[in-house]
């Protein structure tokens, strides 16, 4: 029997524990420099007289961990990057100022919690309420995020049209391979398009929802029902619209409004 060639013959087991740990002390050292610069960029922030308001930019973010998820991969998952990722930037936003979870899960708290870890990491303080007003008054607290389950019969998102300063940034989970859409996340932030993104628009149309997805696709709108409560229905709109597009004047109902707009799933 031919003996094997050594230059091709596996790696011992010895040899690649080895390799793995002088990768996890390098990880530890960049892992650590990083926190450091979040602390540099809240002193700069505080300097510049920024030092109060919410760090929080989830169109940067989104357009970080895409451009993460876009560069050549081995064998990393997408799940593992996005995890990594947004607990580094969970971490980061803490350093900086106030931020705090309050979750409103509805009749799967436990999902709503889990969704939340997963798009905000372990860092922020996190503390579960049984009613939606009760996150989405926390959400205007300084450093609030609100995350409320949409499998409930409470249409808490219709309240927003009433609270121009609070707007959906986030849908949960960010990751098509973690589950369909389950959860929103709220707060007093500035939302921006990505490139890649839906809103969320509420309307008070009596008709049925095939009727308004037609009549907005009629305008060029692409939409589809994702909630309905209390005659209240949300829909999530293809692309990143402007609270007075003149399409979504025209839109079937009364009283309506896009409430925010949040990046599309990662890996769709």
């Amino acid at each position: 029997m031919a003996e094997a060639d050594p230059k091709t013959a596996a790696p011992s087991l010895d040899a690649v524990r080895a390799r793995i740990d002088a990768i996890d002390a390098q990880l530890l050292t960049l892992v650590d420099e990083r926190a450091g610069l979040a602390i540099q960029v809240a002193a700069a922030k505080a300097a510049a007289g920024d030092g109060a308001k919410f760090a929080l930019r989830p169109g940067r973010e989104a357009q970080v961990v895409r451009a993460l998820l876009d560069k050549p991969r081995n064998a990393a998952r997408p799940s593992l990057v996005v995890r990594i990722w947004r607990e580094l930037i969970g971490d980061s936003l803490s350093r900086q100022g106030a931020f705090h979870l309050t979750v409103f899960g509805g009749r799967d708290s436990g999902r709503a919690v889990e969704g939340a870890r997963l798009r905000f990491g372990a860092a922020p303080t996190l503390r579960q309420v049984a009613k939606a007003e009760d996150a989405l008054a926390a959400a205007k607290t300084p450093g609030g995020v609100a995350i409320l389950a949409l499998a409930s019969d409470t249409p808490w998102w219709g309240r927003l049209l009433a609270e121009p300063k609070l707007k959906v940034f986030a849908a949960l989970p960010c990751l098509a391979a973690w589950g369909p859409l389950s959860a929103l996340a709220v707060a007093d932030v500035d939302v921006e398009p990505t490139g890649s993104d839906l809103t969320y628009w509420v309307t008070d149309a009596a008709g049925s929802a095939q009727s308004i997805e037609a009549a907005l696709g009629r305008d060029g709108v692409a939409g589809d029902l994702i909630a309905e409560a209390g005659g209240l229905k949300l829909f999530a709109l293809l692309g990143f619209y402007q609270p007075h597009d003149e399409r979504l004047a025209r839109a079937p109902g009364r009283l309506s409004g896009v409430i925010g707009a949040a990046p599309a799933q990662l890996d769709v």
